[in-house]
């Protein structure tokens, strides 16, 4: 069994129409990870990423999974450079994706 998460969590997936990196609000899917559901309870989550589920099997997203964030004076971040990467979109061009809209919260996404 693994082991509990020691961070909030949010859920993400691609919408499957055009690849686009989606995040779970509360029965929908949202394009920036600030409009997200952040999770404290792992059990909330754990819910949440089934309900989401439902979208696989409508052929609106695939593959959604839990990840985990930090929430600092309201603003989330992901805790890892994997998802810190798919929040801002490709790192080859930031004129590009999400990073190319003024009003995003910048995440440092070098490597």
């Amino acid at each position: 069994m693994a082991a509990a998460p020691k961070l909030p969590q949010m859920i993400t997936a691609n919408r499957l129409r055009d690849g686009e990196v989606v995040w779970w609000k509360a029965g929908h899917w949202v394009e920036r990870i600030e409009q997200g559901s952040v999770y404290e309870d792992p059990k909330a989550a754990a819910a949440a990423l089934t309900e989401a589920q439902v979208f696989v099997t409508d052929r609106v997203v695939v593959n959604p999974y839990l990840f985990e964030v930090r929430v600092t004076d309201g603003r989330i971040k992901p805790a890892s450079e994997r998802e810190l990467i798919r929040a801002a979109g490709p790192t080859v061009r930031h004129d590009l994706g999400k990073q190319s809209c003024p009003t995003l919260e910048s995440f440092d996404v070098s490597l």
